[in-house]
């Protein structure tokens, strides 16, 4: 069983035995379905700069607990496949777990775990890119602050467990469905140093009613090439325009 697996049945099974303890609180289900002309993650492109749909449903209970799944499709692993090095691999499955909730009027904490799934075919030998991390943020209005410790590899890379993303974002409502989005990032790969790098992005969102938005992106970042070059010879994480649509529900 791969431990990004484990670790997701042990935080479901303390989730459901942290709900039956809270009680009847309320409860409730949510859900989106997207579309978008590029995958990007960290700044790096997911999908070869190619489209991607992308969905994920969440419940969250009134005492602050969480759980939830998330999939869309990948090609990144794929894209580094050769004769001597065949990878098939075509979609991403995540799950999470956590905790969230205010401490004042403007502060919010979440806490949880988060593990990233890659089904597929490897070579025998090749570093699963099955990926376990634990995260901390505290939001105050419009601005959040959150890091993510991995507590397994970091995405194939080996020895690479301790890794971490810091995540400073500000999603700021200027005007009713309007909102301005801002993003820097600090990706840290423990044991592989020319493989860190920091992103960012600057963006805006529409939202309309009926749980549509439309949000326009341009990201960018300074990974290294050599690193981050795949097959094709697409550098994954140069400057990027992203369009996305999203249905909420």
């Amino acid at each position: 069983m791969p431990r990004s697996y484990a670790t997701l049945c042990v935080g479901a099974a303390l989730a459901s035995a942290f709900l039956l303890a809270a009680g009847p609180a309320a409860a409730a289900v949510s859900g989106t379905l997207a579309l978008t002309n590029d995958y990007l993650f960290r700044g790096l492109s997911q999908t070869n700069q190619e489209p991607a749909l992308q969905g994920g449903v969440e419940y969250a209970h009134d005492s602050g607990v969480y759980a939830g799944v998330w999939g869309s499709n990948v090609s990144w692993l794929s894209d580094y496949s050769s004769a001597s090095l065949p990878i098939s691999s075509s979609v991403e499955l995540d799950g999470y777990v956590g905790w969230r909730g205010n401490v004042s009027d403007a502060l919010k904490l979440d806490a949880g775990v988060y593990t990233y799934y890659y089904p597929g075919d490897y070579p025998t030998g090749f570093v699963r890119p099955y990926t376990t991390e634990v995260y901390l943020g505290a939001s105050w209005g419009p601005a959040s602050l959150k890091y993510y410790h991995a507590v397994t590899n970091l995405f194939g890379f080996a020895e690479s467990d301790g890794s971490g993303y810091l995540d400073a974002s500000v999603n700021y409502e200027f005007s009713p469905g309007w909102v301005f989005n801002a993003h820097a990032g600090r990706q840290r790969v423990k044991g592989t140093s020319i493989a860190s790098y920091t992103d960012w992005k600057l963006g805006l969102t529409r939202n309309f009613d009926g749980g549509w938005s439309l949000a326009a992106a341009y990201a960018d970042t300074n990974a290294e090439r050599s690193v981050y070059t795949n097959a094709f010879g697409n550098f994954l994480g140069r400057s990027t325009g992203t369009l996305t649509i999203t249905k909420a529900f």
